[in-house]
């Protein structure tokens, strides 16, 4: 069994037991977060939504709130020093566990 869902402007496709990292959501660690926008849910049969299914949900229990690997961006201009730059980002984001699957 598993379910697409939609979390930060993203389609994940999971299954019970599965560790996804997700943007950052607005929980604490040890908490249930339940996902509302179900896309699909595939058992023995598959249920499409239009766009979401009536009735699902996915229910997760987060495990941790973090940041990324640093990403290095580099400015560069060719022919002129003054332009090397470089810039670092790490994009928070969340580790869920995935619970259960209500179709």
């Amino acid at each position: 069994m598993y379910a697409i869902i939609e979390t930060g402007g993203k389609q994940v496709r999971v299954e019970v037991g599965q560790k996804i990292f997700v943007e950052k959501l607005d929980v604490k660690a040890e908490d249930k977060y339940t996902f509302e926008n179900v896309l699909l849910v595939s058992d023995k049969s598959l249920k499409v939504g239009t766009p979401y299914v009536k009735g699902a949900k996915v229910e997760a229990k987060v495990v941790k709130n973090g940041l990324g690997k640093k990403l290095r961006i580099y400015k560069y201009k060719a022919k002129h020093n003054s332009a090397r730059r470089t810039i670092g980002h790490r994009q928070p984001y969340t580790c869920l566990v995935i619970e259960s699957i209500v179709a």
